[in-house]
């Protein structure tokens, strides 16, 4: 026997599942298929690895993932695996919203996470790489990797790079706040067009500290995906690096029987949380974070962001609150250099383990911080003493509401309530000006089973903000809102509407009070009025009866449990 013989049969099998398939006279029929692909004898020796691409011609966010799915197969094939690439959907935000077409953007999450649950078992297939390049198709990966549990990477598909406009950066925010601008007379339709054709210039996810890149912080920081991979941008040389060294990445982790329930712990999870609030990430996160928590067993309340938002500041200076985007902060240092910042001031737990099969304090030694004189992230001066993700209770959402509270000056709004059925009706009311300072606009049966979908309320916010009543106007709503928005806004109230939740009860011109420093939802109703309104209230017919939202509708759950259907 040789030595090179030798050291083959000592080598530990890394098919964990595939081997049922890759040996046997009975699995003859099996392996033929996989030949058909191009496996040789020596392919079924080594571990399959699959890729979960997002790859889509729908939206720029995921437009140039092919070409990081071919670098993540390259990278699997170099480490000793045979790599098989397959696809999942993705849904674009920034064009469903607003219409109806919004309310499959939170249901594609379970849709993508089933589809990588579906294939990796049915294929036996031993990890995966899963990339993931828009707000949903992201925490969608990551359920579907905490549900298979088996060794895996997340590879975020990248930031775009920002508009420019006279000399001024633009993103997909600034075209929503644009229209509220253009019905405001500040601005002539031909700039609002200018502002249309420069705002995405590209491949990538938009480029502020919206829901994807606070998404790919959040991943980061939590330890499945490697050092620095968040902040890359979509078109770059390292975003390809990226792709392949997960790949070897992935190998990796089976060598060393690294699972996603040894690296997804509640403390990975409080390190997720840290970042998003450091930066001033969106509100979705909390509703991601809770999802994926709940998948892989780990119990994570509303409760756990509140206490970690009292003691982690506001630090950077992002949009669509502050003035850079996230390739600026690549370029400053990006995660690494942010986590680095965090732990040496305590706020970070260094001995998580991360899919490079190091702690997060090994990963941080060689890290040399952030590089922007204190410019996009300042720790000595913060935006805010606390985090901007705040959790409001009382008796218009008991079980909790969120509201992101950065770049605002007004915190505090009591006034009467106008109330809306749908979005559609309360932008008609914004753009009619029939909505004054003042007053607290209500869009509700917007919930995860109400719309159903939980939609987005971005075109309302934005052109609140447009017209100049960010802060002078409070809107508050059962449903979601993007990671773009900004101003007075509140969501994710619950119980919602449609399942009889307060804010179904709630009237026309009926007081509601938001102070966002007394963490206080509330309007002024009376026990006894209340009781007598729910004895009248009847849950409306549900919008969906058949199909992808009439399935979501009946098994989904409540927003302060992340709108789960497990």
């Amino acid at each position: 026997m040789t030595k090179e013989t030798e050291h083959t049969e000592d080598k530990k099998d890394l098919r964990i599942r595939s081997k049922v398939i890759s040996e046997g006279v009975s699995r003859t029929p099996n392996r033929s298929y996989l030949r058909a692909l191009g496996f040789e004898d020596e392919d079924f020796k080594k571990p399959m690895i699959g890729v979960a691409s997002t790859w889509s011609e729908v939206t720029p966010c995921n437009m140039h993932i092919d070409g990081l799915a071919r670098a993540s197969k390259q990278g699997i094939s170099e480490a000793g695996a045979s790599p098989l690439i397959f696809n999942t959907i993705t849904v674009s935000d920034g064009i469903s919203m607003g219409t109806d077409g919004m309310r499959f953007s939170l249901p594609s999450r379970e849709v993508i996470a089933d589809s990588i649950e579906t294939v990796v078992s049915a294929e036996n297939l031993d990890g995966v790489v899963a990339i993931g390049g828009c707000d949903k198709n992201m925490p969608g990966c990551m359920i579907g990797i905490a549900r298979l549990n088996l060794p895996a990477v997340f590879v975020f598909g990248g930031t775009i790079m920002p508009g420019k406009l006279d000399g001024k950066d633009l993103d997909a925010v600034s075209a929503f706040e644009g229209v509220g601008q253009y019905n405001n007379g500040e601005i002539e339709k031909e700039a609002l067009h200018k502002v249309e054709c420069a705002a995405c210039p590209g491949a990538g996810a938009c480029g502020g500290m919206f829901t994807a890149n606070t998404m790919s912080s959040a991943i980061e920081a939590m330890g499945m995906s490697l050092p620095g991979s968040a902040s890359h941008p979509a078109v770059s040389t390292n975003k390809m690096k990226d792709s392949r060294a997960a790949g070897k990445a992935v190998y990796n982790l089976l060598e060393q029987d690294i699972y996603p329930k040894d690296i997804m712990t509640k403390e990975a999870f409080e390190n997720a949380i840290t970042v998003v609030m450091a930066l001033g990430g969106s509100t979705n996160a909390i509703l991601h974070l809770l999802a994926i928590a709940h998948t892989i067993e780990v119990d994570l309340t509303l409760d756990d962001f509140e206490k970690i938002r009292k003691r982690v500041p506001h630090i950077a200076d992002l949009r669509p609150s502050g003035k850079y985007v996230m390739a600026h902060l690549d370029e400053a240092g990006g995660i690494p250099g942010v986590m680095k910042l965090l732990y040496d001031n305590g706020l970070i737990h260094g001995d998580c383990l991360t899919v490079t099969g190091k702690t997060v304090a090994e990963n941080l030694e060689n890290e040399s911080g952030l590089t922007d004189n204190k410019e996009i992230i300042n720790f000595d001066k913060p935006k805010h003493a606390t985090g901007p993700l705040v959790i409001l209770k009382g008796n218009l959402a008991p079980e909790g509401a969120v509201a992101k509270i950065s770049g605002l000056s007004v915190t505090y709004i009591k006034g009467p309530a106008r109330v809306f059925d749908s979005e559609s009706k309360a932008t008609k009311a914004i753009l009619n000006d029939d909505i004054k300072p003042g007053d607290v606009v209500v869009i509700r049966y917007a919930g995860p089973k109400g719309a159903p979908g939980m939609p987005e309320m971005l075109s309302a916010s934005s052109i609140l903000v447009g017209k100049g009543l960010g802060e002078s106007v409070a809107l508050v709503t059962d449903g979601r809102f993007s990671g773009g928005s900004h101003g007075l806004v509140i969501g994710h109230a619950a119980p919602e509407s449609m399942v009889g939740g307060p804010m179904a009860l709630l009237e026309e011109n009926d007081t509601v009070t938001i102070d966002a420093e007394n963490l206080e939802i509330s309007f002024d109703v009376s026990d006894e009025e209340l009781e007598r309104r729910s004895q009248q209230w009847q849950a409306p017919p549900s919008k969906a009866t058949r199909g992808t939202l009439a399935k979501y509708a009946k098994l989904v759950s409540s927003a302060s449990k992340g709108a789960i259907t497990d």
